[in-house]
């Protein structure tokens, strides 16, 4: 998209216009990255937060939708409303795999080597049909841990295989938010990343009288550390990826994105 905008006084006294190009990230996914309301603060998306660290000529577009799969997105067409608006030189991320695994709902599962991989493909071809850039994004992990204090194993192993053989087989770079938030629990332990996560106490939330245990969704701490580490993830990719970080905001948000708890 072309914008103008007054930018100053010409010598003569009239004004002159610079035109600048706003980029666009088109963000699909699921309730990890969907934009929340005040009615469900203090949970935050992922995708809600992550405009924190883009450059002045960036804009998210986040069309993420709680419990959405690959599959019941495109079939709600989903899919089509952004290959309306996308155009080129904008970017499409692609987050999905928490909803993929629901087994028992036939409107939403997906088998992760098969049909998971192929839908998958269907969002390339939507970006990369009108001259954008497709990503894709590991699912974040849940905060599970044992009565060892151990971080049990994960439910979306397979999806994430899955989506590093898409990956591969459509030639999309792959940021694994899977292994680096996996890392980052595994470090910070279980009491210390209850406040990442949708832990609530009672009276904390008014939606939530009796407080609320929730090991999926994020608080606003959550979203932006994994946003966080989205970030340095496209600084990694290299190339024009990164020049949609805004490298002081990543640099200047104290957030620790080594992943030392």
């Amino acid at each position: 998209m072309i914008i103008d905008t007054l930018f100053g006084l010409c010598p003569n006294g009239v004004f002159f216009k610079e035109s600048f190009y706003m980029r666009h990230i088109f963000w699909a996914g699921d309730s990890t990255v969907s934009t929340n309301k005040a009615a469900t603060f203090p949970q935050t998306g992922i995708g809600q937060a992550f405009d924190r660290f883009t450059a002045n000529d960036v804009v998210v577009v986040n069309h993420a939708v709680n419990g959405r799969s690959t599959k019941s997105f495109i079939d709600e067409s989903r899919l089509a409303t952004i290959y309306n608006d996308i155009t080129r030189g904008d970017y499409l991320f692609i987050q999905f795999g928490h909803n993929d695994e629901k087994i028992k709902d036939p409107s939403r599962y997906t088998e992760p080597h098969s049909e998971f991989v192929e839908n998958l493909g269907k969002f390339v071809n939507v970006a990369r049909n009108k001259g954008a850039y497709p990503v894709f994004i590991t699912s974040v992990e849940r905060r599970l841990f044992d009565e060892q204090g151990e971080l049990k194993e994960s439910e979306h192993t397979e999806y994430v295989k899955g989506m590093k053989e898409a990956g591969e087989k459509f030639d999309v770079p792959v940021v694994d938010l899977f292994s680096m938030s996996r890392q980052f629990l595994e470090k910070t332990g279980d009491e210390l990343s209850k406040k990442y996560y949708m832990n609530l106490n009672k009276g904390e939330a008014k939606w939530a009288p009796e407080g609320l245990t929730d090991n999926s969704h994020l608080k606003y701490e959550g979203a932006m550390l994994y946003a966080g580490m989205i970030a340095k993830g496209l600084m990694d990719l290299g190339e024009h990826y990164e020049t949609l970080i805004d490298n002081a905001a990543l640099n200047g948000t104290g957030i620790d994105i080594e992943f030392n708890g």
